[in-house]
């Protein structure tokens, strides 16, 4: 393989995963309007695949990049930039009234219980709020720091956090697309434990970086005495 392929590839990946995030906010924006019960199931699973493989492409781009030693200034700004389109997106369209109780589950034939959450997916909107605030909290301290010249790269709290979000999006969608998991209450349970776990690890991430900014900070401030 050439050097400029090598160069471009895992750009391209990363462009990719971009359209396959414009198409998993298409098919649930629209695909899952339908009012055909199969139709919306055969949708909903081709979003929970779409979602999977743009999951998988972020790994992909990344690994080429470093394995070729091809990290590009394109692929330092795309790269984050697609993960929390596909991400932050998800999270709100999952919290919205496309899955709203008890309308969601009538379409299946199913009874929600007076006590259902707002959201057949589990998703509460404080947990975009939490998601959001994460995500701006850490990029505007990330631009602080590195713009007085100090580095601040992603952790392993982040690591975690993106890995949570990418198996739990899939498996909250995958249940609530699919009649037989959404009747079953072991499922539901499931269901609940991965949102509440994205958010509670996205709202912990955010600790270890608050320190090590914090602690960055009080050097860059020691040094201008």
């Amino acid at each position: 393989m050439s050097d400029g392929l090598r160069r471009l590839l895992p750009n391209l990946i990363t462009v990719a995963r971009l359209a396959m995030a414009a198409g998993f906010f298409g098919i649930i924006g629209f695909g899952l309007s339908t009012t055909d019960a199969t139709g919306r199931q055969w949708w909903g699973n081709v979003a929970f695949a779409l979602f999977i493989a743009a999951s998988l492409s972020d790994v992909l781009d990344g690994y080429l990049a470093r394995k070729w030693q091809v990290v590009t200034d394109f692929g330092r700004v795309m790269d984050p930039f697609v993960d929390k389109v596909l991400v932050l997106g998800a999270f709100v369209y999952l919290a919205s009234p496309k899955f709203a109780e008890p309308q969601w589950s009538a379409a299946w034939g199913i009874e929600a219980a007076p006590e259902a959450i707002n959201c057949a997916t589990g998703v509460a909107s404080w947990m975009v709020v939490v998601v959001l605030a994460r995500e701006l909290f850490v990029t505007s301290l990330r631009g602080v720091l590195e713009a007085r010249g100090m580095a601040f790269a992603a952790d392993w709290s982040g690591k975690l956090k993106m890995f949570v979000q990418s198996a739990g999006i899939p498996t909250v969608l995958f249940i609530t697309v699919n009649p037989g998991c959404l009747a079953s209450p072991e499922w539901r349970s499931a269901q609940d434990i991965a949102a509440w776990t994205m958010a509670l690890v996205t709202l912990g991430s955010a600790v270890p970086y608050a320190l090590r900014g914090a602690a960055l900070l009080r050097s860059i401030s020691k040094g201008t005495r």
